[in-house]
C-alpha cells in the first residue's frame, strides 16, 4: 500500500513513494464534476436542462440520479477487457448496455453509474472543442501545478508502480487520471479550498443527493453523494469527503477528513481490485495526521 497525507494547508505530511504512478479509476469523476460546474457557472451549459436526445438532465447524471446502469458487470465487457482487446467505441458500449432502458424515471432513484460521467465526458468535449487530456490539463491540471494526466494509451499505463498486465484505460469510459499518490491529495485539496471552483459550485458539489447507512465489512457508517463526490461519514473518524476508485490491479480512496483534528487529506492506493483495504488505510492514516487514536475503531493497521 502506498499512502499520502496532506495537512489543511496542503503542507505532505506523509508520502510514501513520491516517485510511484498510479491510475486514480473513479477519483477522476470528482474532477469532471468540477469542469461540469465550471462550464455551467460560465453559462456553457444548464444543468437542469436534458441532455439531447436523453430523458434526464446534466445535474441528475453528476448524482447519479439519471437511471442509467452501468457496464462493468456485462459478461460481454468482461470478456473483451480479459481477451485484452482494445476498448469497444461509445456507442457500441451504450448499445451493450442498453443505456435507453432505464432502471427507473429520472430523478426517482440513486444508481452509480459510469455511463453517466461518460456522457458528461462527451458533452464538455463538444463545448471546448477538444479532449478531455487537453481540458484537464489547461483547467485543473495546470493552475494547481500538478504532474497528473490523463491515460488514454496501455502505454501510459508502463509507467504504473503496479504492472496493469496489458489494460487499456480507455475501457474506462469516463477517463482515468493517473498519478502520484501526492498529487491525488493535491488534487481534491484544490477542489475543496482552492479557486478552481467558486464557493457557490463547491457548495452545490458537496450537498447530499442521496444519504443512506453503513455499508458491512467497510468503512461507511453512513453513505452519501453529492455531485460526482462521495459524501459520508467513517466510525471514528467523522465525515469523509472525496472519492474511491477500482479497477482489476488496484484501488483506492482520496479523501478529506473535515471532522478531525487538522483536517487532513489522505490517498491511499492498494494492489488488487477491491477499495475495501484503502479505504480502512486512508481512515487509519487520516487519524494519525490528527494525532488520534484509532485502537479503539477497529480499524487494521498497516499489514493491510
Amino acid at each position: 500500500m502506498i499512502i499520502a497525507v496532506l495537512d489543511h494547508a496542503g503542507n505532505l505530511l506523509r508520502d510514501d513513494a513520491s516517485k510511484a504512478i498510479f491510475p486514480w479509476w473513479s477519483f477522476t469523476k470528482p474532477v469532471i464534476a468540477a469542469l461540469v460546474l465550471r462550464a455551467a457557472e460560465k453559462g456553457l451549459l444548464d444543468l437542469d436542462a436534458r441532455l439531447p436526445d436523453w430523458p434526464f438532465t446534466t445535474r441528475q447524471l453528476l448524482q447519479h440520479r439519471a437511471g442509467l446502469r452501468d457496464y462493468g458487470p456485462l459478461p460481454a465487457y468482461k470478456t473483451a477487457v480479459a481477451q485484452g482487446i482494445p476498448p469497444w467505441p461509445p456507442s457500441r458500449m451504450l448499445a451493450e448496455a442498453k443505456a435507453k432502458e432505464l432502471a427507473y424515471p429520472p430523478g426517482q432513484g440513486w444508481l452509480y453509474s459510469n455511463i453517466g460521467f461518460l456522457l458528461l465526458r462527451l458533452e464538455l468535449e463538444k463545448l471546448h472543442g477538444c479532449g478531455l487530456g487537453q481540458i484537464l490539463r489547461r483547467d485543473i491540471l495546470q493552475p494547481l501545478g500538478l504532474s497528473a494526466r490523463l491515460a488514454e494509451t496501455p502505454e501510459d499505463f508502463d509507467a504504473l508502480h503496479w504492472d496493469a498486465k496489458g489494460y487499456h484505460p480507455g475501457w474506462v469510459y469516463h477517463g482515468c487520471l493517473m498519478g502520484t499518490a501526492a498529487d491525488a491529495a493535491r488534487l481534491l485539496h484544490g477542489l475543496l479550498t482552492g479557486s478552481i471552483l467558486t464557493h457557490a459550485a463547491r457548495s452545490s458539489m458537496l450537498s447530499q443527493q442521496m444519504q443512506a447507512g453503513p455499508i458491512p465489512g467497510r468503512v461507511w457508517k453512513e453513505t452519501g453523494y453529492g455531485l460526482g463526490i462521495m459524501n459520508g461519514t467513517a466510525e471514528g473518524a467523522g465525515r469523509l469527503i472525496g472519492h474511491t476508485g477500482c479497477g482489476p490491479f488496484c484501488a483506492n480512496l482520496v479523501a478529506r477528513f473535515p471532522d478531525l483534528p487538522g483536517q487532513p487529506i489522505a490517498a491511499a492506493f492498494v494492489h488488487g481490485g477491491n477499495e475495501t483495504p484503502a479505504e480502512f488505510a486512508a481512515v487509519r492514516a487520516a487519524l494519525e495526521a490528527a494525532g488520534s487514536s484509532s485502537e479503539n475503531t477497529g480499524y487494521p493497521g498497516s499489514e493491510i
